[in-house]
């Protein structure tokens, strides 16, 4: 009987000490360690990017030429996606349809576009108030989250080709990336946007998030440790001057053509003008995008998407004789005071040919042929320069005056922070040799003459011209023409490129006769509608064919 009664008590104690054990440890995990109580409602880790704000653009005042506007997107992740929700509250919170919904979740999975663990943007450009709507009640559809980016819009409808646009990046560009650009992103397909993308971009952030069983968020992971926030792009100045900008553009309305104004000094692109032109706004990153862009394309009379001033190019015409000018000088073939005798017409062998002149006097030097832009005296410079080495040799004449005119820049492109820039085009011998391969001995002085008035198969952009007007100003030196003059404020910031001198191989006494010539063409020449009493001005007037 004792035996028992001590089994008995062995056993109460026993279990006696189970049971304070599994009270104990359901203290534990009730009391003393609540938080992986919590932390066993929560269910999934979710990763979410966040958008920076894109640089502002400015002009060289302060005045501001861009800013940032927000639109509403859906984005969806296809591996996390509730196959049960409530599709149709879904489709009617977005004002979608069923078969929209299904279209737009079933990508094409097995291109690289697309795949089904990456967020990729399910709907965009949704209704503000649809965004506010749909936060509330994103624990409702799993897999789904709203996101907010910045488009662009202009506070002005000036300098559309300049400052370019927006558009959303391919998937040739994501592959060269790096990962730097994803499925959605915005990218600068133009202009400004485009040539200082990687300033005015900023960075992506990126926030881990856990989420309970119902798909809500219920706090950072590891209290927010690995998150990291967006940084926002750098905000630029542009050398533009809006209001020469402006102006440039009212000039210009209703014309088909360009016009480039730089600053000597710099290379900053005071103002860039290209006719046709559309308002900035009408590409914005919206649902009307498409309609506008198809209107602007379609537009093949007028073409107001092509940027005149940097891609088209034009015969310069009479403004090329100033240049010319310089050259012949530097090589010898002529002299300031040297004079020619011009009656109206020029002889090539027994043939001559009118030139419309001006009833200027006659001998007459350089200063004189120039303020009345006499065709004569240029056709005799050409001829002499082309003739340097001999009358059955034109070809080595010609290059050299083409080695010359590399130096001001012509035939290159001149450097420009731009999405894109013709060359503009100087015929050399070989391309004249190509031209009259089939002509018995080959091609003559004579046939290319009209090179030595800015004619001929002579080609050059708007903005070369005005970069030749540069180097004029400056006595022989320029500066690379540039949009941009600071980044964050910093004018030092610019690539250096742009603060180096550059030089042509021109004495820099072969200007003044040439320069002198330019003022007298304002003064008393064939210019003196752009007089201006008080105020010392050179220019060149010049007019030329194009056929296109």
């Amino acid at each position: 009987m004792e035996k028992y009664v001590e089994r008995q008590k062995v056993i109460i104690v026993f279990f006696s000490i189970c049971a304070l054990l599994l009270v104990y440890k359901s203290a534990e995990l009730q009391i003393f360690e609540s938080k992986y109580r919590e932390q066993a409602r929560r269910t999934t880790l979710d990763k979410r990017i966040s958008y920076p704000s894109r640089g502002l653009i400015y002009d060289r005042n302060n005045e501001l030429l861009v800013v940032n506007t927000p639109i509403y997107d859906i984005k969806a992740t296809y591996k996390k996606v509730d196959s049960e929700m409530d599709t149709v509250a879904f489709c009617d919170l977005l004002e979608i349809s069923i078969d929209t919904f299904s279209t737009l979740l079933n990508k094409n999975w097995k291109s690289r576009r697309y795949h089904k663990s990456v967020p990729f943007t399910f709907l965009s450009k949704v209704k503000p108030e649809t965004y506010a709507q749909f936060q509330e009640r994103m624990f409702e559809f799993p897999g789904f989250y709203p996101v907010i980016r910045n488009t662009r819009s202009y506070p002005h409808q000036n300098a559309a080709h300049t400052l370019g646009y927006l558009g959303e990046v391919d998937q040739r560009t994501i592959n060269k990336s790096n990962g730097k650009y994803q499925l959605g992103d915005f990218i600068g397909v133009s202009g400004v946007e485009k040539s200082y993308d990687d300033i005015l971009r900023g960075s992506k952030g990126l926030n881990y998030l856990l989420k309970d069983n119902l798909g809500r968020d219920v706090g950072s992971y590891e209290n927010g440790s690995l998150d990291y926030s967006a940084v926002s792009g750098e905000d630029i100045n542009l050398a533009l001057d809006l209001v020469l900008q402006e102006y440039g553009e009212l000039l210009m309305r209703n014309k088909k053509g360009a016009i480039v104004a730089l600053e000597p000094e710099t290379g900053e692109v005071l103002a860039m003008i290209s006719a046709p032109t559309y308002d900035p706004n009408i590409l914005k990153m919206d649902v009307n995008r498409g309609a506008a862009f198809n209107a602007l394309l379609s537009d093949t009379i007028n073409k107001p998407m092509l940027d005149r001033s940097v891609i088209s190019k034009y015969p310069p015409g009479s403004i090329f004789k100033p240049i010319f000018a310089l050259i012949a000088l530097q090589l010898g073939v002529t002299q300031p005071n040297k004079t020619i005798y011009c009656d109206g017409s020029y002889e090539v062998g027994k043939r001559g040919f009118s030139q419309g002149c001006r009833n200027h006097p006659t001998p007459y030097g350089i200063d004189v042929a120039l303020q009345w832009s006499c065709n004569s005296y240029f056709y005799q410079l050409m001829k002499d320069c082309l003739l340097l080495n001999g009358y059955d040799n034109p070809g080595a004449g010609l290059d050299t005056l083409v080695n010359h005119l590399s130096d001001f820049g012509l035939g290159k492109k001149t450097g420009l922070d731009y999405h894109y820039e013709n060359e503009g085009f100087i015929p050399d011998s070989k391309y004249y040799n190509r031209l009259y391969k089939d002509v018995f001995n080959g091609w003559k002085w004579s046939y290319i003459l009209s090179l030595g008035i800015g004619q001929g198969e002579l080609e050059l952009t708007t903005l070369q011209m005005a970069n030749l007007a540069a180097i004029l100003a400056n006595r022989g030196h320029y500066y690379k023409p540039h949009l941009l003059r600071s980044i964050n404020g910093d004018k030092l910031a610019i690539p250096t490129k742009y603060l180096e001198q550059q030089q042509v191989r021109i004495n820099t006494k072969h200007f003044e006769p040439v320069i002198n010539g330019m003022e007298k063409v304002i003064s008393q020449g064939t210019a003196t509608s752009a007089y201006v009493a008080g105020l010392d001005v050179c220019g060149k007037t010049g007019t030329s064919q194009n056929q296109r």
